[in-house]
């Protein structure tokens, strides 16, 4: 159990989809109505059998939750495809009422505040097949190379009640979770968490049945199931006293190569301890699966699809030319910034996507030293788009800018880094905040303020440019002789308060800081204007010379 964020919500759901193009539909999936604030999840066992022929799947969820206030009704979520058979409280059937993908659970008595109870959901149906997973997510039915069925499981952003019934909203993790999966014999599922035990069984056919159990706070769309003809094998690493159970599932075939591949986690894992302390859930252990789709962040079983190549399924241009595998660091990264930290609200997605995309500049620094993070930095900001703002609207399940989270978000990290001009101070607020938020569900604005608490400096007007605002901070500047003298006419064309300083080189071998605004200034630049230089490699910026 996350603690729940009891919001004061000052905006009514009427004035909150006023002048917006979102419905119902959006407001009951991200908004925090009493419904749902009145329950806090404590433990899910989620138990479903899964027919691949039939891509069908049945089975139940019991849903523990402490009473935060008194009720007689809860919302919780399922979508609209799937039929509820039942639902059971206290040895009794519940009535309910569907809305969407929303369900209104009715309960028998009043539930009183401060009590721990629970509710049984038993429900089938054929789950949304993925379209093209993980980003437009579902089922991945799909066959191996020997025409054995290989399943997987995808769902950020379509949301878990996509194929279990659970409280679909980020702002309230389990304490733990236990996971029951049941599939034909041959094939072996492999879910989050350690396996407690799997067995065999006869009915009109074998089949086996896997329990796993999520000892940490999980959120709900990193649940997931990987079902396949998977070879195990198993590996330890080493952190001062301590050991990390690494787990790989792999397809038969390609075992081989996965042993070669897999070699890059521990010197990966070393460097992320450096900046981020020691891996979140070291209880369950660290494992990739191999997944029929490219990959995805699920804690404790992070799905790999990258084909054993460097960069993007052997593409490295999108990692600067360099030859690590992009979706181990990438997926790894996620499981101290999105699972252990997770944010409140979908519109905050940009807290993890950020951060996880700026732990791959600091695997490159540590693995590859500061000059190669450097063009790694630069990389990322050549993919900037600035289409839309990195924040998304609040409680209405609406992310910001789907691209610049990843790569802008890095960025501004990068530029506030360069802005401490401490790297011992930003290492130090990078581990103490993973620390700090750990196993946590959080707002963008506690990141924001531990930032600027920490640093020493107030960032706001900043985090307003990047992360409210589409468009880039634009550098304007001139070069003009007057007096016999070369000048440097400068200023921003950004929002009204933004005066971030930067860096110029208006001298031989030497950086200059300047403090630009709205308006224009100027400085002497001694140095000819083809050795004149802006540190587009420490800042994230637009520049435009003007005549």
């Amino acid at each position: 159990m996350k603690k729940i964020r009891l919001l004061i919500l000052l905006i009514g759901s009427s004035f909150l989809l006023s002048a917006q193009d979102f419905g119902r539909t959006d407001s009951l999936r991200g908004f925090l109505f009493p419904e749902r604030i009145c329950y806090d999840v404590t433990y899910y066992h989620l138990s479903l059998n899964v027919d691949p022929e039939e891509k069908f799947i049945k089975g139940f969820t019991d849903i523990h939750f402490d009473a935060v206030k008194d009720f007689d009704i809860i919302q919780i979520d399922l979508f609209e495809n799937f039929k509820i058979n039942r639902i059971e409280f206290e040895q009794q059937d519940l009535n309910f009422t569907r809305e969407y993908n929303t369900v209104f659970v009715n309960f028998n008595r009043l539930v009183l505040q401060g009590e721990n109870t629970s509710i049984k959901v038993y429900y089938e149906g054929n789950p949304r097949v993925a379209v093209h997973a993980p980003w437009d997510g579902g089922f991945s039915w799909q066959k191996d190379e020997n025409g054995t069925d290989w399943i997987g499981v995808s769902c950020q952003g379509l949301g878990a009640s996509s194929w279990w019934p659970n409280k679909d909203h980020q702002s309230d993790e389990p304490d733990s979770m236990l996971i029951s999966c049941q599939v034909p014999g041959g094939l072996q599922c492999v879910a989050n968490g350690n396996l407690r035990f799997h067995d065999l069984r006869k009915s009109s056919m074998h089949y086996n049945t896997y329990h796993w159990f999520v000892s940490y706070p999980i959120n709900n769309y990193d649940v997931s199931l990987n079902i396949g003809d998977y070879t195990h094998f198993s590996d330890l690493y080493v952190s001062g006293q301590d050991t990390l159970d690494l787990d790989y599932y792999v397809l038969s075939y390609n075992e081989e190569k996965a042993r070669e591949q897999f070699q890059e986690v521990k010197p990966m894992l070393e460097c992320y301890e450096k900046f981020f302390g020691p891996y979140p859930f070291w209880e369950d252990g660290y494992a990739l699966v191999e997944s029929p789709y490219l990959g995805m962040e699920h804690q404790s079983a992070i799905a790999y699809g990258n084909d054993y190549l460097p960069g993007y399924r052997g593409n490295t241009n999108f990692i600067a030319g360099l030859d690590f595998d992009y979706i181990i660091v990438h997926e790894t990264g996620h499981e101290w910034w999105g699972n252990s930290i997770t944010a409140n609200d979908i519109s905050d997605m940009w807290i993890q996507e950020s951060f996880c995309t700026y732990s791959e500049v600091l695997f490159v620094e540590c693995m590859y030293g500061y000059d190669a993070m450097i063009k790694y930095v630069e990389n990322q900001m050549r993919m900037v788009r600035n289409d839309k703002p990195i924040v998304g609207v609040p409680h209405v399940h609406q992310r910001g800018s789907s691209s610049d989270m990843y790569q802008k978000g890095s960025a501004v990290l990068h530029t506030i880094r360069s802005l401490i001009e401490s790297d011992s101070l930003w290492y130090d607020l990078m581990l103490s905040m993973t620390d700090h938020f750990k196993h946590q569900t959080i707002d963008g604005r506690d990141v924001l303020n531990y930032i600027n608490e920490k640093s020493g400096y107030n960032f706001d007007d900043l985090y307003e440019q990047y992360l409210y605002t589409a468009d880039l901070p634009e550098f304007q500047y001139k070069i003009v002789r007057k007096r016999g003298k070369t000048y440097l006419q400068y200023r921003w064309e950004a929002n009204e308060k933004f005066d971030m300083p930067i860096q110029l080189r208006l001298k031989p071998n030497e950086w200059s800081w300047v403090y630009p605004n709205k308006e224009w200034q100027e400085v002497v630049l001694e140095l000819s204007s083809k050795n004149f230089e802006i540190a587009t490699h420490l800042f994230l910026m637009d520049v435009k010379k003007l005549k």
